[in-house]
């Protein structure tokens, strides 16, 4: 084995640690007879050799030996190599992909390219593991069959060929996996892989594999899927939990060797790790074997019509392997691999079919954007007797209501009940995913009150590396506007350390929270200006600027004044921020602001001049300074001056042509602020109208902006663009910042409030006119 490795020039190449003269070691690694030493190899592999899912010289020199690795039945945890390579060769470059690759990334995408070729030319190999001892390769090669074998029909055919004589139920689900990954990427075998998939939804023997296939067919061919999809899929659940454990094996955590590779993670709504399978299972008589990859390659088209299936019949109860004993003995290592498993095995201790979950997952994203539908399903998850289940399930909820728009009182309402749970795991996911949804969480106020009252240990969460947060439940509370979570906040008020989360807390809470406002003035009044006095202050002072707290100035003023140089900007801008919302009421920080802004053209002087101009009402003196804000060559500037500018409204019109000016400017974001003040100063819409629809087409994270400024405008006219797009935003079902790969804390609350606001601007439409 390895013949050749070490005439490799490994050391003059690199992977995303260095030099790659590391590579050789690994290699053997993989093979060694210590669990812990193949265990620390892949780990490597995945860390530094195919990074983050990067290909680098030293990846492509990796691929003949990493085959020599699968093929070799002696070799334990093969399974996890099988899984390297799809990684390794799984990327698809497209057209559109290839139209945006600029001159510093043709190299990488030129061995991605590379990699996807030496991948597919080997792919043969997977054919004779489909039906390897070792049940962690039978596991991992029918997706790796999917995703690189050049000759879909045949991988298909195998895979029918296989389900039925396969033992391990785990594996099976590979297979019907694999079958929905060869449609997604094949699109004319589409209509045969859901009939089929659909035979399997009605006949097969075990709910778990009906499951499988239902999921497969929402992801591949969804108008396959039957009309009473929810209750099909509850009445498999149910099955699924009378029934007795259905595999030996266990799952394992997303990552090396697992089904999932490490940055290969697809993105899902609810932005939890997927766990990829783990299974052991004696082996089962082979398939006939599969032609050469010499073959000359077969059209897709035209494809023969489908053949009715048997129902797939149990397997003769042969011993079935342990999990341990197929894939070799698992230990507690250091490394990422080591400490998922760990994590996963207490997340699914006591599980009787870990994978449910996944399919589950698999299921709603296929569902898409059927909302009623999932949350009809997720409702009866929530009334399961397994807990388990009900976890899966909120997570899934939030998941769902982070990208899709709809009615989720109900939803809301059982995700509340989660809160009561004896089950720690249970209540806190509940707690998280309330804590995203602020107005959306009210049907759910009286358990969140509760759980509140009941545990005042969840109300300040402290970390070793950090300073302390709020626990999910006082945040969710607060986001609600409710006043129970006042006495939580107090609390967190008096500790040694404030939570660095406890003034956005206020300002959630408004009015409501103005009790609070004599123990912030008192903690800011006792904050060492150190280089520490950020962290301390910041809080105080974000609570004090919602309640516009205008007795606290001569705390606040002392801060401005004594701000430490580490940091000190940071601290000056929370200060200032903080005597501008108070108004009026800080007249007595106008010297000291008036001498702030002696330095125009800073944004410590735009920032004074907002707070200056809030203070005192002095246009004339704050003017010049914001006109020269906004000719600095910083763009973060300009737009500060321009908001600063619109509040002075038509005090500041003579600067309409400079703004007028800016509406052509290459930053979006100075466009859209400049536009909105324009409007401000002058009145006039029509060409700030045109520029704000025209930025809300183009970046979708400007429209609560954009709205806000629609809505304070008045009712927009019936039948303009403005109305047209305002419409078309209320009529959509999927949230406007829903992204694919990620999610932001706030995202469903900015959502909600641009709803809002496109009712607010459309209301009365068609009685007035925007002039």
């Amino acid at each position: 084995m390895f013949s050749g490795i070490d005439e490799v020039d490994w050391a003059s190449m690199e992977h995303a640690y260095g030099p790659a003269d590391d590579v050789p070691e690994l290699l053997r690694g993989l093979a060694s007879d210590d669990p812990a030493e193949r265990e620390a190899a892949l780990d490597g592999m995945y860390g530094a050799v195919h990074h983050q899912g990067d290909v680098y010289a030293c990846t492509l020199a990796c691929i003949p030996f990493l085959f020599e690795l699968v093929v070799d039945p002696g070799v334990q945890d093969r399974g996890g190599v099988v899984e390297l390579l799809t990684s390794i060769g799984g990327f698809d470059l497209d057209e559109d992909d290839e139209a945006e690759i600029d001159e510093d990334e043709i190299e990488g995408a030129a061995n991605y390219a590379m990699a996807a070729a030496a991948v597919t030319a080997g792919a043969g190999v997977f054919f004779e593991l489909i039906a390897d001892e070792d049940p962690g390769v039978r596991l991992a090669a029918p997706l790796a069959l999917a995703t690189l074998h050049r000759h879909p029909v045949r991988v298909l055919a195998l895979l029918r060929e296989r389900l039925p004589v396969e033992p391990d139920e785990e594996v099976r689900l590979a297979l019907v996996e694999a079958a929905g990954r060869v449609a997604l990427r094949h699109r004319p075998l589409a209509d045969r892989v859901g009939k089929w998939l659909g035979l399997l939804a009605s006949r097969a023997d075990s709910p778990g594999l009906r499951l499988a296939a239902l999921a497969q067919l929402a992801r591949c061919s969804p108008d396959g899927l039957p009309g009473d999809v929810v209750p099909v899929v509850s009445g498999l659940l149910r099955e699924m939990r009378s029934a007795p454990e259905e595999s030996g094996g266990r799952v394992e955590p997303a990552g090396p060797g697992t089904g999932t590779p490490p940055g290969r993670i697809p993105a899902r709504e609810d932005d939890e790790p997927e766990p990829g399978p783990d299974t052991t299972a004696a082996p089962a008589p082979a398939p006939a074997p599969a032609a050469a990859d010499s073959e000359p390659v077969e059209p897709v088209e035209p494809v023969e019509p489908v053949q009715a299936v048997e129902p797939v019949q149990p397997v003769d109860p042969e011993p079935v392997a342990s999990a341990e004993a197929g894939r070799g003995e698992h230990v507690v290592t250091p490394t990422l691999v080591g400490q998922l498993r760990s994590l996963y095995a207490q997340e699914n201790a006591g599980r009787g079919a870990p994978w449910a979950a996944d399919l589950l997952r698999t299921l709603h994203v296929g569902l898409d954007d059927r909302v009623g539908d999932r949350t009809a399903l997720l409702a009866d998850q929530l009334r399961s007797p397994d807990r388990h289940q009900r976890i899966d399930a909120v997570r899934m909820s939030g998941g769902l209501i982070r990208a899709w728009r709809g009615p989720y009182e109900e939803l809301v309402a059982l995700v509340g009940e989660q809160l009561a749970d004896p089950e720690p795991r249970l209540a806190e996911a509940a707690s998280h995913v309330l804590e995203e949804l602020f107005g959306l969480a009210a049907p759910a106020a009286e358990a969140l009150a509760a759980r509140l009252a009941a545990d005042p240990g969840c109300w300040v969460k402290t970390w070793a590396g950090g300073p302390p947060g709020l626990g999910s439940t006082v945040k969710a509370l607060a986001r609600l506007g409710d006043a129970r979570a006042v006495p939580a906040l107090a609390a967190a008020l008096e500790r040694e350390q404030v939570a660095h989360d406890v003034g956005f807390a206020v300002g959630c809470l408004g009015a409501a929270a103005r009790p609070l406002a004599g123990v912030l003035r008192r903690r800011l009044a006792d904050v060492e200006l150190d280089e520490n006095a950020y962290d301390r202050a910041s809080p105080l002072l974000a609570g004090l600027t919602a309640l516009r707290a205008g007795e606290a100035t001569p705390e606040v003023l002392r801060v401005l004044r004594g701000a430490p140089e580490y940091r000190g900007a940071w601290l000056r801008t929370a200060a200032l921020r903080a005597l501008g919302a108070f108004g009026p009421a800080a007249r007595e920080a106008v010297p000291e602001l008036r001498a702030l802004i002696s330095r125009p053209g800073t944004a410590s002087a735009t920032e004074a001049a907002e707070a200056l101009w809030a203070a005192s009402g002095d246009a004339d003196a704050v003017l010049p300074v914001l006109i020269e804000g906004l000719e600095s060559d910083q763009v973060h500037d300009r737009r500060s001056a321009a908001v600063a500018l619109g509040a002075l409204g038509p005090r500041a019109a003579v600067v309409a042509p400079r703004l007028r000016g800016l509406l052509a400017h290459d930053e979006l974001w100075l466009r859209v602020d400049a536009a909105i003040a324009l409007w401000e100063v002058s009145g006039r819409t029509r060409e700030t109208v045109g520029a704000l629809l025209t930025a809300w087409e183009q970046n979708r994270h400007v429209r609560v902006r954009v709205a806000e400024c629609l809505a304070r405008m008045g009712p927009v006219p019936e039948g303009s663009a403005a109305a047209h797009v305002l419409r078309s935003e209320l009529v959509s079902v999927r949230r406007h910042n829903a992204m694919d790969g990620g999610y932001g804390s706030h995202d469903i609350h900015e959502d909600e409030k641009l709803l809002a606001l496109c009712r607010q601007a459309l209301r009365g439409a068609g009685k007035g006119s925007t002039p």
